[in-house]
């Protein structure tokens, strides 16, 4: 049943081709602005946060791969649902709702995955000098780590879709979280920019860094395995929270007559 909901949604999202190639065409733009800006500063520091040019390159390029794959914005099915009502129907299916959504979210990220990440990266491959890792494991890493990243994200997503039980309109929520994901996580400039003591509390307190920055400082080679242990336990913990959530969330949809 997951996995036929994953097929679905791949399908659902390989029918919109013009906004796929209208997206790809978008990261790609950026891609070179926001590449041209960090290499400006390399050029006159040698390095930017301990980057090398190649590795802001390949930071920046890949990074902008991976925005429509692990999806900050994501769907928003579930909080309308939960407007109107229709939630219910949702609930007496065979499948969790909150499997159904991560189930769901894979398969539009696989569609992402095929289409809006190799655009910006192949196109970036062709116009400046990536930093390709050392060794050939790096690569299994990667691919793990932005699994990881992508169920993270997902779990998130579905805590903030959560909110709609309690405030109906989730529009407040949903601004809070895209800010805060995206500043803390790396997709708008390496972390390391940031003051030491607040890098550290990112890691430690937050699991934004798990979703773009673990990935690319994988593939760059600025960690390994300790990153991707790191992602596993924040899906682990998100994961637990989400599951407490959706449990008082369905009681609440009890007590208001569902």
């Amino acid at each position: 049943m997951l996995t036929a909901l994953a097929g679905a949604e791949f399908r659902r999202y390989a029918t919109y081709r013009q906004a796929t190639v209208a997206g790809a065409f978008t990261n790609t733009v950026f891609g070179f602005m926001r590449c041209y800006i960090l290499l400006s500063v390399a050029d006159v520091t040698g390095q930017v946060a301990g980057y090398a040019p190649g590795q802001l390159v390949t930071f920046v390029w890949v990074g902008q791969g991976l925005l429509a794959v692990v999806n900050y914005w994501g769907q928003q099915e579930l909080p309308e649902r939960v407007r109107s009502g229709q939630v219910v129907s949702d609930l007496l299916r065979p499948v969790d709702l909150m499997a159904g959504f991560l189930a769901a979210d894979v398969g539009r990220a696989g569609h992402a995955m095929l289409t809006r990440f190799v655009v910006p990266v192949v196109v970036g491959l062709l116009f400046f000098d990536f930093y390709l890792p050392s060794h050939p494991w790096t690569y299994a890493l990667f691919a793990m780590s932005v699994v990881l990243a992508v169920l993270v994200c997902s779990l998130c997503r579905y805590l903030v879709a959560l909110t709609a039980f309690w405030l109906l309109d989730i529009r407040g929520a949903l601004m809070v979280w895209v800010v805060a994901s995206g500043v803390g996580s790396g997709l708008y400039f390496p972390l390391p920019l940031l003051p030491d003591w607040l890098v550290t509390l990112l890691w430690v307190a937050t699991p934004f860094p798990a979703l773009m920055q673990a990935p690319l400082d994988v593939l760059v080679e600025r960690g390994g395995l300790v990153l991707v242990a790191g992602q596993v336990a924040w899906l682990l913990v998100t994961a637990g929270i989400a599951r407490v959530v959706q449990r008082r969330a369905l009681r609440r949809l009890v007590v208001q007559g569902g």
